[in-house]
């Protein structure tokens, strides 16, 4: 018996029919193109799903002389603010049809750095979207990856006072907004002063951070206390906020540069019988997930990371696709997303 002939693989002119659009249009979704509204692109790409369709890369990068990929550079890191930005990158570039693909390194150093982008110049990126958070990392990846297309995210521009000039194109979180929002929201609460837990200090993010919080009290006319220092895990909030009680045993509010330190920091008071918010109010900085499970609920600064993901891969896709591009030119990495303060239970009049 002979077996019946499969039947053929469905093409470019198959999805149109089934999503009611042109070819053009699902050639448009296929690349990656800004230039389609959302409820379109979900549409060509429902019938893209329903009929079983895979974009043949190889044909597609012969075709367009466009590999459909995009490369992205960070540091060895478990920490939640990299992590989630190389998830929101990713997501980002997916939602346009760019394929990413990841290269880790595990040590700041030039000969690191050109070895990952050797890997993703292997796979024939188009440009590549850098996690750099600390400020070595910087220097080094804007002298390895000057020749290639290349888009910051991350901790170089965060100060959200419009003079910072960041090297290469870049997005930024505005990280000194809302470290100063977290420092006002205390004195606004009647405290004093808000002693603050910092981060590493060549961490970028760290430094825009304590910026916000000194520029806050100044503003207010409040002390400025020196910060504790700690390197964003709850062992060193913990550690910082003994330190804290040591220096000031009569201190009534605290923020920590991250919420993993304000957990710390939540424990150093418990042992210290200190109640949370009654006698010492905490913020926090990054909403992690498990931040409104605190004991009590944590006050906390959420970042959006979906955000800048969006914003850096347009930013990217404008610069290596000019003739595509939606207008959002170099000059809007200065827009610095914003932050947001989530009030919870941690904090309470001084």
């Amino acid at each position: 018996m002979v077996e019946p002939a499969p039947a053929p693989a469905p093409v470019m002119t198959d999805v149109a029919r089934v999503a009611g659009v042109s070819h053009q249009t699902v050639s448009r979704v296929v690349n990656g193109s800004p230039h389609v509204s959302g409820p379109t692109r979900a549409r060509v790409l429902a019938a893209m799903e329903q009929l079983g369709y895979r974009r043949n890369a190889v044909a597609r990068a012969l075709a367009t002389r466009r590999s459909g990929a995009l490369g992205v550079i960070t540091f060895d890191t478990v920490l939640y603010g990299p992590v989630s930005t190389l998830y929101s990158v990713e997501q980002a570039a997916s939602t346009v049809g760019m394929g990413v693909s990841i290269a880790v390194v595990e040590k700041i150093s030039s000969d690191a750095v050109e070895r990952a982008l050797a890997r993703l110049q292997d796979q024939s990126v188009e440009g590549v979207v850098a996690l750099a958070a600390q400020q070595d990392a910087v220097d080094v990846l804007t002298a390895e990856l000057r020749p290639v297309p290349t888009v910051f995210v991350g901790g170089v521009l965060g100060g959200g006072s419009g003079g910072e000039v960041a090297p290469v194109p870049a997005i930024g979180i505005d990280q000194r907004g809302g470290a100063g929002r977290a420092t006002e929201h205390l004195l606004g609460l009647g405290h004093r002063t808000v002693h603050h837990i910092a981060g590493p200090d060549d961490w970028l993010d760290a430094r825009w951070r304590v910026e916000g919080w000194r520029a806050a009290l100044t503003a207010a006319g409040a002390p400025v206390p020196e910060p504790e220092r700690g390197d964003w895990s709850a062992r060193s909030g913990f550690a910082a906020a003994q330190r804290l009680l040591a220096a000031d045993p009569g201190l009534t509010a605290v923020f920590a540069a991250n919420d993993h330190m304000a957990l710390g920091a939540l424990r150093a008071l418990d042992e210290a019988g200190r109640r949370v918010p009654e006698d010492v109010s905490v913020v926090g900085f990054d909403d992690v997930p498990e931040a409104e499970f605190f004991r009590p609920p944590l006050t906390t600064v959420r970042q959006h990371f979906p955000e800048a993901g969006r914003r850096a891969v347009r930013l990217l896709l404008d610069i290596i696709r000019p003739d595509e591009a939606a207008g959002t030119g170099t000059d809007s990495a200065l827009d610095l997303v914003p932050t947001e303060l989530l009030v919870r239970r941690s904090t309470g009049p001084a």
